[in-house]
Formats: C-alpha cells, sequence, structure tokens
C-alpha cells in the first residue's frame, strides 16, 4: 500500500490524465461522426462516381458509414472507460486506437503511392464507359449525372463523342448540353450546330486537375488524423498504467 503522501501526490496527475482523455474521446467521437457523414453524403451524391469502376454498388461509402459508426461507438467507449478508471477498458481502448492509427496511416500511403495508378483506372474506367455509353445502363447513367453536374462533356473533350457508336445514331448525349432547351435531336448529330451548345471542357480532366491540386491538402489531413491516435493511445496506456501501479479507484 502506497503512502497517503504518494497517493495524494498521484490523485491530481489521474485527474489531470482523466481530463485530457475524455476531451480527447469527444474529439475522437466528432471525427467518427464526420466519417459516418461523409459516407452518407457519399452515398446518396457520389454513387454516380463509384458505379463507374464497377458495374455494381461499391462498397465504399459503407465502409466509411461503418468506420465512422465504429469510431463513434468506441469514442463513447473510450468517455465510460475513463470514467470508470478500468485499466482493462482502456487498455482495449488503446489497442483499437492503435488499429485505426495503422488503417490510417497504410490507407494514406497506400493511396499517396498508388495515385497515379488509380488515375490510370478511372481513366480507363470513364473511356470505356463513354465508348460502350447506351442510356440503358447504370455506367451510361453515372456518365450523364457526372456531365450535368460538373458541366463537362467526354473525357478530354466533346470530341470523344464522336467516334462511339452512340454518335452515329443518336449524336452527342443530350447530358453535355448547357441548355436542353436548345438541343434537338437534329442539332445533337451536327457537330456545327452543336459545338457553341455544348460544355467543351473534358469531365475527367476536370475531376483529375481537382484531385490533384488538392492532394497535398488531403494527404496532410489524413496523416494528421491518423497521428491524433497517437496521443490517445499515449493517454489511455498512462492513465491505465497509473491506475494500476497505485490501485486508485475512480468514481
Amino acid at each position: 500500500m502506497s503512502p497517503p503522501s504518494r497517493r495524494l501526490q498521484t490523485k491530481p496527475v489521474i485527474t489531470c490524465l482523466k481530463t485530457f482523455l475524455i476531451s480527447y474521446s469527444l474529439i475522437f467521437w466528432f471525427t467518427g461522426v464526420i466519417l459516418l457523414a461523409v459516407g452518407v453524403w457519399g452515398k446518396v451524391s457520389l454513387e454516380a462516381y463509384f458505379s463507374l469502376v464497377s458495374d455494381k454498388s461499391t462498397n465504399a461509402p459503407y465502409v466509411l458509414i461503418g468506420t465512422g459508426a465504429t469510431i463513434v461507438i468506441f469514442g463513447l467507449f473510450g468517455c465510460f472507460a475513463t470514467c470508470r478508471g478500468s485499466p482493462w477498458m482502456l487498455k482495449l481502448y488503446a489497442m483499437f486506437l492503435t488499429l485505426v492509427f495503422l488503417a490510417e496511416l497504410v490507407a494514406g500511403i497506400s493511396g499517396f503511392l498508388f495515385r497515379h495508378e488509380i488515375k490510370a483506372i478511372l481513366a480507363d474506367a470513364y473511356s470505356n464507359a463513354v465508348k460502350n455509353y447506351n442510356t440503358t445502363n447504370s455506367q451510361s447513367a453515372a456518365v450523364d449525372t457526372i456531365q450535368r453536374t460538373l458541366q463537362c462533356c467526354g473525357v478530354n473533350n466533346y470530341t470523344d463523342w464522336e467516334s462511339t457508336s452512340y454518335f452515329k445514331d443518336n449524336g452527342i448525349p443530350a447530358s453535355c448540353c448547357k441548355d436542353n432547351t436548345k438541343c434537338s435531336p437534329e442539332t445533337l448529330k451536327d457537330p456545327e450546330k452543336f459545338k457553341p451548345e455544348v460544355y467543351d471542357k473534358g469531365c475527367f480532366t476536370f475531376v483529375t486537375n481537382t484531385m490533384e491540386g488538392n492532394l497535398g491538402i488531403i494527404a496532410g489531413i489524413s496523416f494528421g488524423i491518423a497521428f491524433f491516435q497517437v496521443i490517445g493511445v499515449f493517454l489511455a496506456c498512462c492513465l491505465s498504467r497509473y491506475i494500476t501501479n497505485n490501485q486508485y479507484e475512480m468514481v
């Protein structure tokens, strides 16, 4: 049993660690809410982009939703474990934070190292979607959604459509038009007529330029969030150790 003076010295340290860890857990919980919201938004708003790389619906939004929900649950668990002062709960919380840190670090490094391959995959996927466009499959619907949303046309520009099978029979897609009221079926088949009426910016170029322009910011935020987990691991381990070594019961 530690002498009373030792316990009086230890109590403020544990109280301080408890305060920091609860504050951290609340911030960690909030990041989970953000991931959950991004996942829901991605499912609702970005389904068209995801469907280009797969004939079926992608699981990417569900991964974000699941990750966000898990972080929300463990964020609350971290607050409970801190208030309870249970060493094994704190160790479990630290273990979870370590796993989250490693997963985010691996995902961030992989995304940065393979960014050119990812760009090439997206380029092939979009080019194939344009080439096989027929207005009936999900990828064709995705192309229409992207062109209307981003106000763009084709992969690099509207001339990409002129080499497609769809163009030979129907002309350029109506989703390329700036104003649908000015794009009659006859206009869409005549390059001289539709040229001033369609978007001249390519969709893929627009997307990749925006992505590359913000890559540094995205990478910085991602690694910042990842290393933020280290603080939580340190606080949880320290609090668990102090409680175990000093046999201090937290209320």
